[in-house]
């Protein structure tokens, strides 16, 4: 004999809709937080030349220029000096360091990982405050060297310039785009060793970075 199926009532039937609902919805749903862009008022942009405390000596020069033009060709905001700007875009490069990873017959080094770590600070002009401070901004690169022979060798300058390209874009994204959309390495990440630690010819590092915020503005602490 054959058992006919009750009916469903108008109860269950909502009580299993509901519960698709639910299910559907639960799995879908995860936490995605609104940018923290820079306020509207802010429509000028001045990049301070970045600031060395490593004893690498002039690239804080190729790192501003290279910050420059990412901004410049972006171009969402207008760059200009600092005294015409809404606010300012502030670097300390505050880590160099140049560690080989492996040698030939010689003992010559053949390969490298270079870290370049830098402090990004964006200072608030029209509100005389700081906005942000991303640390640690920099992904370290591993090459060999120019000189041994591997296809795609590269000279130590080279090396830095790939990671210029790098990190002015993701200074560039971080500036405009807001909070989380590039992020530097965290405390546990970073190399502890001094940052001349493979080269003895120099001296002990100069002390680490000093925020300073643009003239004629009041100290703002960190």
């Amino acid at each position: 004999m054959k058992i006919k199926p009750e009916p469903l009532t108008l109860r269950s039937t909502l009580l299993v809709v509901g519960l698709a609902f639910l299910l559907t919805a639960c799995s879908k749903y995860y936490y995605n937080p609104a940018p923290q862009i820079l306020p509207q008022y802010i429509k000028k942009i001045a990049i301070r030349p970045f600031v060395n405390h490593t004893q690498q000596f002039g690239i804080e020069d190729k790192l501003t220029l290279t910050v420059q033009n990412v901004f410049n060709q972006d171009g969402r905001f207008s760059i200009t000096s600092e005294d015409l700007s809404d606010g300012v875009l502030i670097g300390d490069i505050t880590k160099y360091i140049l560690e080989p990873l492996a040698y030939d017959s010689n003992q010559v080094p053949t390969q490298y990982k270079l870290w370049i770590l830098v402090n990004i600070t964006f200072y608030d002009k029209i509100k005389n405050q700081t906005l942000w401070v991303e640390p640690n901004m920099g992904n370290p690169i591993t090459f060999f060297s120019a000189t041994s022979g591997q296809p795609g060798g590269l000279t130590e300058t080279e090396a830095q310039q790939q990671i210029w390209n790098q990190l002015a874009v993701d200074i560039d994204t971080r500036t405009l785009e807001g909070f989380g959309t590039a992020t530097g390495a965290s405390e546990r990440e970073v190399p502890k060793s001094s940052p001349d630690q493979y080269n003895p010819s120099v001296s002990p590092a100069s002390p680490g970075p000093s925020f300073t915020t643009p003239p004629g503005t009041p100290s703002t602490p960190y």
